[in-house]
């Protein structure tokens, strides 16, 4: 399977997704995610609110998850094959301590500045219904509760009824400024999550390709408190979030965790170190809603951020949009990186989480 498939996200086959998230066991031709999206009944007149779903909610279930991810499991998230996949060796790029000059294009490459962006973006790792590890990134933003992550719907479920058993993954943590195995800031297990209600049953038949084409592959989460009950934000700080037209040309900075090496030996990242790309943001010329930049990322990268008006000395901006998918799915040169930007259904999820007390 080519590391720019059109998605490389879930094992499990009811999941009918290809997007940027974990593992995956079938691939199917970007043409049939796109024949009918977005105009069909799913996409286009389905309610749309908030479809939450239960994490760890007890301090034996926080622990549990804790324990379980380890460095060597942190490691080999998203390998098809983790019983005969070697572990990656760590990233040792060297960190750069000067800012990176504004406005720098960046096609992809290990982030080495430092700043807020190195604590409040990390790996987000979970386990799909298969019992298999997935990773994908997420990011602490400015919220009431000082604990609410953005990430993409297809990082935390396939398309299906939120009641369902295989639904939702399990084993959701949170490791901000992940690097090489460990946890710098700790690790964060999630207690309640949400996407929107048109990534549930899909009347239509819709697949998760239909409905990120159709701008919905975005969700929240909120995280458990550290142990002596600090929330995420007081230990990480947080980005800004907003909800703004895209513009053409807009410079944007990009952030995620692609693993890809792990299944490809000739791929570029394995996941160890967070990787950034930068660039003018465009529209998908088959999908556009979603908007993109010159970018190498591919599998594990989803629900990375995408930053409006960041500022490269401090490692703060606006997050406006996550990550979806390639230019497979979307169009566009090889290779480009693709962000379901935020909106009103975003805005919805949003103001669930902010208030959500964790």
């Amino acid at each position: 399977m080519s590391p720019t498939s059109p998605v490389l996200l879930r094992r499990a086959a009811t999941a009918g997704a290809l997007l940027l998230c974990a593992a995956a066991a079938v691939v199917l031709p970007p043409t049939a995610a796109r024949a009918s999206a977005p105009d069909t009944p799913a996409t286009r007149s389905a309610p749309d609110f908030p479809s939450t779903g239960t994490g760890a909610t007890t301090p034996q279930e926080r622990d549990r998850i804790d324990a379980y991810w380890t460095p060597v499991r942190m490691k080999l998230a998203g390998a098809l094959i983790p019983e005969i996949t070697p572990v990656p060796e760590d990233d040792l790029t060297p960190d750069d301590p000067r800012p990176l000059p504004a406005g720098t294009p960046d096609p992809g490459g290990t982030w080495r500045h430092g700043g807020a962006v190195n604590q409040s973006v990390g790996r987000l790792f979970f386990t799909f219904s298969d019992g298999y590890d997935g990773s994908c990134t997420a990011t602490v933003v400015q919220s009431s509760n000082r604990s609410t992550l953005v990430t993409a719907a297809h990082c935390l479920r396939g398309v299906g009824s939120p009641a369902a058993d295989d639904t939702w993954n399990d084993n959701l943590y949170f490791v901000p400024g992940y690097r090489n195995g460990t946890k710098p800031l700790g690790g964060f297990s999630v207690r309640a999550m949400a996407t929107s209600s048109r990534w549930d049953t899909a009347p239509s038949g819709a697949s998760s390709e239909d409905l990120a084409v159709a701008g919905f592959d975005t969700a929240v989460a909120v995280v458990n408190p550290a142990p002596g009950g600090r929330p995420v934000a007081d230990i990480t700080g947080s980005q800004r979030i907003a909800f703004p037209k895209p513009v053409e040309g807009e410079f944007l900075h990009a952030f995620g965790y692609p693993k890809g090496r792990l299944n490809d030996s000739s791929a570029k990242y394995a996941g160890s170190r967070m990787i950034h790309c930068a660039g003018p943001a465009r529209p998908g010329p088959k999908a556009p809603l979603l908007w993109g930049t010159d970018c190498d990322m591919s599998s594990g990268a989803s629900g990375g951020p995408h930053l409006k008006g960041f500022d490269t000395r401090t490692g703060t901006g606006t997050v406006v949009g996550v990550t979806t998918t390639s230019d497979d799915l979307a169009g566009g040169p090889t290779p480009s990186l693709y962000a379901t930007r935020f909106g009103d259904s975003a805005r919805k999820l949003y103001n669930w989480a902010r208030n959500h007390n964790s």
